[in-house]
């Protein structure tokens, strides 16, 4: 849908009509001519606007942080559709908070430039290498890492990874050209920026740290020693649920008497915590509710694994049993005692607590966020790219249960039922669209499994040695022929009434 389609009722969101918004509609009280350029920003979706622009968003309204604005970059051609419409409204964004106790809208403007998607990334280079820049940040999604599927590490054999050792100044992905601008600051003498993974993964910063040196390494040795010597990778944690944007959105946004081509919905609720390790300098978060901590993988663990394990519990059942969205999962009388019993028996006992919260505290709470009617979050959007959030999420919690000799049975049911989904059918026999980046070929492993359940287990780049696991493999192959021979409710109701599934034979 083009940009300028929409702008058919109320203000067409600009500068210009900022002082003709509605009075209840909030918006910068800084002069955004005056702001510079601190921060790139790479892989700019929802989630980045709602969570870290408005963070930044909020400093500048208290007189802070004019150098840090944000200039918004991708890599992919799909980055072209948001560009568009974000350049005719001069990159603001309406911020729509839904709560419980009503809605509220916001336009933020801490983003002030959006580079043009372009082969080779020319543009992103050069702003990258501009010494202004002090932070590079990402949310390029859990696949977007490279990280090899066979072992620990960054998969240097990927085509587009060997593409970027070739072809240095003409790069496709986010790390050839993060690479290619470091190079070209050392040249320089503008020094180094600190890369800030803003991504849904366990030491998100080591992870892209392994990326930036590893690549850099294959292309100069030189270069990547000086990267590890100067350039910073902190790790953080990030939290906020954010919908997908469509015509809902659009007419909320209008509702409020703004046209808006990219609005965004959001939660109350948003967290923050980032270690202080910031190479050339960094906003003054800590006023704006940053947890700025060296204990990241506490709340990284705690999030990940309650929250994000958690929205697959939900998602991949939801999706077979029709439950659009993640708040009517909550509200479904079975899918709600299942995500109850599986995080508070099988995920919980393997998170450790944080200052002032505990893990059956923090259960607690995202069951009341996810709850939440006002928040559409659809379980297909959740339940996207499966093949890299369940290794990311649910795999660590299984392996740790397994170690301890805990139960396990509700995830190997988690597991079986998102195979059961990837066979691409409902359990009322309508058609699941692709939804996964690999979805040709698990959708083929998804169809075998039926008949022969291990088949599903043996995808080692996703599974690991799980096929062979004694106690594993013959629970998660009993679930997968229930759900296939009485459906999935059937199944989860079978998880509800019986404290320990009997092992069978795969």
């Amino acid at each position: 849908m083009a940009a300028a389609s929409l702008h058919t009722n109320g203000l067409a969101l600009s500068d210009a009509v900022l002082p003709r918004l509605p009075e209840a509609v909030a918006r910068p009280n800084y002069d955004r001519a005056r702001l510079r350029p601190g921060i790139v920003h790479i892989g700019l979706g929802n989630f980045h606007r709602a969570h870290q622009a408005w963070y930044i968003h909020r400093l500048l309204q208290q007189g802070l942080a004019q150098d840090w604005a944000i200039v918004g970059a991708g890599v992919r051609d799909q980055d072209q559709i948001m560009r568009a419409r974000l350049q005719p409204q001069d990159y603001l964004t309406t911020l729509i908070e839904l709560s419980p106790k009503g809605k509220s809208a916001e336009v933020i403007g801490s983003m002030i430039d959006y580079l043009p998607i372009e082969d080779g990334n020319a543009a992103l280079v050069r702003q990258m290498a501009d010494p202004v820049i002090r932070i590079v940040s990402l949310t390029v999604t859990e696949g977007g890492y490279f990280i090899s599927p066979t072992e620990d590490g960054f998969d240097i054999s990927h085509p587009d990874i060997q593409h970027d050792i070739r072809h240095t100044e003409h790069p496709r992905t986010v790390f050839g050209a993060i690479v290619a601008a470091l190079a070209a600051r050392r040249m320089s003498g503008a020094g180094p920026f600190t890369v800030l993974s803003c991504d849904n993964l366990r030491g998100n910063g080591s992870i892209a740290r392994q990326a930036v040196t590893s690549l850099a390494h294959h292309i100069d040795p030189g270069l990547a020693e000086w990267i590890e010597e100067n350039c910073s990778f902190p790790n953080s944690m990030v939290d906020c649920i954010v919908p997908a944007t469509g015509p809902n959105e659009f007419a909320l946004a209008r509702g409020f008497g703004i046209e808006d081509a990219a609005p965004v919905t959001h939660e109350s609720y948003r967290q923050w915590v980032i270690e202080d390790d910031f190479c050339a300098g960094r906003p003054e978060f800590e006023k704006v509710g940053v947890i700025v901590t060296p204990e990241v993988h506490a709340y990284e663990a705690m999030k990940i694994r309650i929250l994000n394990a958690g929205h697959q519990v939900l998602a991949n059942v939801g999706e077979l049993m029709s439950v659009e969205t993640i708040a009517e999962c909550m509200a479904h009388p079975v899918i709600s005692q299942f995500f109850d019993k599986v995080e508070h028996k099988e995920i919980a006992p393997y998170v450790s607590p944080v200052p002032g919260v505990t893990p059956t505290e923090y259960v607690g709470l995202v069951a009341q966020r996810f709850s939440n009617p006002e928040i559409r979050d659809t379980t297909r959007r959740v339940a996207f790219d499966g093949s890299s959030r369940h290794p990311e999420f649910i795999l660590p919690i299984i392996r740790d249960a397994l170690n301890s000799g805990g139960p396990i049975d509700g995830l190997a049911l988690v597991e079986a039922l998102w195979a059961r989904m990837c066979a691409g059918v409902r359990d009322d026999g309508s058609i699941i669209e692709e939804n996964d980046p690999d979805w040709q070929r698990l959708s083929e492993v998804a169809r075998q499994s039926a008949q022969r359940p291990t088949t599903w287990l043996e995808q080692q780049h996703i599974y690991g040695n799980l096929a062979s696991d004694p106690v594993f493999a013959p629970a998660f192959c009993r679930w997968l022929r229930v759900i296939w021979s009485e459906g999935s409710q059937a199944s989860l109701l079978s998880y509800l009434d019986q404290a320990q599934t009997t092992e069978i034979e795969a």
